[in-house]
């Protein structure tokens, strides 16, 4: 066994979509950090917002593992980056989700966080779960059972979302410690491949596509099949040992959470985000 907390196998892919000139989504896959931001603001504005959030924490590539100051301190940065961006009339702004390689008591431990609705899930023993909660005016609709699942893919306010890093919102990240295991399987995605795939088809590729570089590819390829409306960014992380841990399983389809993205990601009007 690798006497790295998680030794990591991971593959990337990202694509513009078919309705969109630029790509406004950036990634950072270098362990520690497996990160997708998904820009908005019109023009350059969200290109250079997510990139420069990304940029951010690739400080801390190289690392053995990261923690959860770590990623509060970089994330700070990151909004005095994105706060100093500005492009026409709409302010720069950014989504942020992924996960990190970190360690308790000599274990290895997935340190996922979240701002705005791009995705982190969890594939393992067959079950696909979404680790992450959108921060969206729909999720908070269903949350309160004010909106059943079947409204929201369809619901006019399904793009709008409640925290974001820049664009007029001081939402804080949401953080989960999740203990690794031996043949987790790490999905990390902007919304527009969570709003053209089913759970139930991510989970399929998940298992059919054994290599992560193969089924983050077969992921974006499949979005774009389906659509292609927006720019979609998938990061596969698999845990090939952990510390601690000496079994290992195989992966099987399952059901999870979906939603369905058809225009640009935008904050909530007058959103100020939940601290």
């Amino acid at each position: 066994m690798s006497d790295e907390p998680i030794e990591i196998a991971a593959g990337t892919s990202t694509h513009p979509g078919l309705r969109r000139r630029v790509n406004e989504d950036a990634l950072l896959a270098q362990a520690p950090l497996f990160l997708v931001a998904d820009g908005m603001g019109g023009h350059d504005a969200g290109d250079r917002a997510s990139a420069a959030v990304v940029g951010e924490f690739a400080a801390f590539a190289g690392r053995r593992t990261v923690d959860i100051d770590d990623m509060r301190a970089a994330l700070e940065r990151a909004r005095a980056q994105v706060g100093a961006i500005v492009s026409g009339a709409r302010a720069a702004g950014t989504t942020l989700s992924g996960v990190a390689v970190s360690e308790v008591g000599g274990v290895g431990y997935w340190l996922t966080l979240n701002v705005g609705d791009s995705r982190t899930y969890r594939f393992a023993r067959g079950v696909l779960e979404q680790i992450s909660v959108d921060h969206s005016v729909v999720q908070e609709l269903v949350d309160a059972g004010a909106l059943d699942g079947a409204a929201a893919a369809t619901d006019r306010r399904r793009n709008e979302i409640t925290r974001a890093i820049g664009a007029g919102s001081n939402g804080e990240a949401d953080y989960w410690m999740v203990p690794a295991e031996p043949g987790d399987r790490m999905l990390v995605c902007s919304d527009g491949l969570s709003g053209e795939l089913d759970a139930v088809r991510i989970a399929g590729i998940l298992t059919e596509e054994h290599d992560p570089q193969a089924a983050a590819t077969r992921l974006v390829h499949e979005a774009l099949v389906h659509g292609g409306r927006d720019n979609v960014t998938a990061i596969v992380v698999d845990a090939l040992s952990v510390n601690g841990h000496d079994d290992i399983y195989d992966t099987a389809p399952a059901g999870g959470r979906s939603a369905d993205i058809d225009e640009d990601t935008r904050p909530r009007s007058g959103a100020k985000g939940n601290a």
